[in-house]
This record gives structure tokens, sequence and C-alpha cells, in this order.
């Protein structure tokens, strides 16, 4: 940034040294102090620009510093659909396969179990045992989602 602004200055001051050549070549003349207002006009319209092309790039710079890098966590009416993918588990019963959130995971890793629907509530018998959980496509058609990282 700052080498920005030093290349502004270089630039607004060869200009106006340029200015000054030109004007000092001319014969004298009684319109001297007339000549010198002007230059001194031009340095003040040079330096104000420079000033508000300055402001107007430290406006741009904040405002792409102030966006967060995060996204803002849901509110809790949406956040309460959402169900950790972690939980989510395949398994191979007598019937096929089922595609249950595991009661024991939801417990550790989402704050509403006991909102979750009665209705979607399973028991099933797998190769380890009788197990519990919530039906995925209950769960679903209730209005749940799989929460996306």
């Amino acid at each position: 940034m700052i080498l920005r602004i030093q290349k502004h200055v270089i630039a607004t001051i060869a200009a106006v040294a340029i200015a000054v050549t030109g004007f000092s070549a001319a014969p004298a003349r009684a319109g001297d102090d007339e000549a010198a207002a002007a230059i001194a006009a031009l340095l003040g319209l040079a330096v104000i620009g420079a000033v508000i092309a300055d402001k107007r790039k430290d406006k741009k710079e904040r405002r792409e510093v102030s966006r967060p890098r995060d996204p803002r966590p849901l509110p809790p009416r949406v956040s309460r659909k959402l169900l950790p993918q972690e939980c989510l588990r395949s398994f191979h019963t007598d019937h096929g396969k089922r595609r249950i959130f595991g009661q024991r995971c939801l417990r550790h890793n989402y704050g509403f179990v006991n909102s979750l629907p009665r209705q979607c509530h399973r028991e099933f018998y797998t190769d380890r045992g009788w197990r519990q959980g919530y039906s995925a496509r209950c769960l679903n058609r209730h209005g749940y989602q799989l929460a996306r990282r």
C-alpha cells in the first residue's frame, strides 16, 4: 500500500516539475503571480485526487478484511433439522440393509435428540446384537437432513 502511495506522489511531483519547466522557459511578463497561482492550484488538485484515491482503496481493503472467513452458525430453528453426518450408519439385517442414525452417537453429537419423532425410532437385530436408532428415511420425511461439512 505504501508503494502505491509513493507512486502517486512521485507521479504528481513529476507532473508539477514538467509544468513548472514549461513556465520557466516562457518570457517574463507582469503576470508571474498568476502562473504561480495556477501551478499551486494544479498541485492542490493533484494532492486532493491522490488522497481521494487512497481513501477509496482503504475502504475497499477494509471491506475485504471485515468479511467473515467462517460461515455464520445457522439459527437454532434450522440447525435443529440438520443431523450429524458421522452418526449415519448402514446395518445389514435379516430384512436387508438399513440406514440408521445411531442413538448413542446422536446423544453425543446432537443436542435435540428428545425432539426427534418417536415414530422414527427403531430397534433392530444385527450380527452384533440389538441396536437402537432412528430411521434415516423416516427422519427425512419429517424434514430432517444430513448436515454437510
